[in-house]
């Protein structure tokens, strides 16, 4: 695809349906600075992933246009114009010189030694430490009894932690869905509609759609509110906090 044909067909498309900037913007909640930067294909304005795709299938949509078709030609215009990775130089770690290692190895030969003696006259000063202990130790173990049933309150306070965390993502339409738990990556997919997952976590989730209207949020059982607006991408981070009445 020549450099310039995805935002301009974009462009093309809105204006013969006679669709303006600001009617485009208003009904899809997207910034007209992010609207500009697509038909402009200027992609150091834009987000990328989930965001991007999100913006190109909000527009597809109310244009009337094939939404995997626009996405298809936004994908090809935007890495066409990524840069090539430059070649990492080689390097090389100089070796050490000769003295520095023959010197090393005799520090490390008297530390071993030294590690060696002092372990012979610890041993010696342990042993006649336990000879002269050992009776009142043995007065002291019947005297001391171990208390049947106690319990510390640290014991009382993990047992009370909370439960890991279950999430439940439904969706009404086809709709492309981001999620993080605990920071990790485990879902990154075009969801289709009437799908039903779940996940884990320990601390939170982090869910991203986008379409925010085409997903159901449930945490512990507990229904969550709307990403964000009908028709718009949205993001949502979900905890323990979130479970609270």
């Amino acid at each position: 695809m020549a450099r310039g044909n995805f935002g301009e067909r974009l462009k093309r498309e809105r204006e013969m349906r006679e669709v303006s900037m600001d009617e485009l913007t208003k009904a899809t909640r997207i910034s007209t600075r992010f609207v500009e930067a697509l038909e402009n294909e200027d992609w150091g304005q834009l987000p990328g992933g989930v965001f991007g795709h999100g913006f190109v299938r909000t527009i597809a949509r109310y244009l009337g246009l094939n939404e995997e078709s626009l996405l298809g030609e936004y994908d090809l215009a935007r890495s066409e114009q990524a840069p090539a990775p430059s070649p990492k130089p080689e390097e090389r770690i100089p070796s050490p010189p000769t003295w520095l290692t023959v010197l090393a190895v005799f520090l490390l030969l008297l530390l071993v030694a030294g590690l060696f003696n002092a372990g012979r006259y610890g041993w010696h000063r342990y042993a006649a430490y336990r000879a002269t202990k050992k009776s009142a130790a043995a007065s002291l173990s019947t005297q001391s009894q171990p208390q049947s049933g106690s319990t510390s309150p640290g014991s009382a306070e993990q047992s009370s932690a909370a439960a890991p965390l279950d999430l439940s993502v439904s969706t009404s339409a086809a709709t492309r869905v981001h999620i993080l738990a605990d920071s990790k990556l485990l879902l990154d997919a075009e969801l289709p509609a009437g799908e039903t997952r779940h996940f884990s976590a320990n601390q939170q989730f982090e869910v991203t759609a986008g379409d925010s209207s085409a997903v159901l949020l449930e945490l512990n059982g507990k229904a969550m509110p709307p990403l964000g607006a009908p028709g718009a991408s949205g993001t949502m981070v979900l905890s323990q906090k979130d479970l609270r009445p």
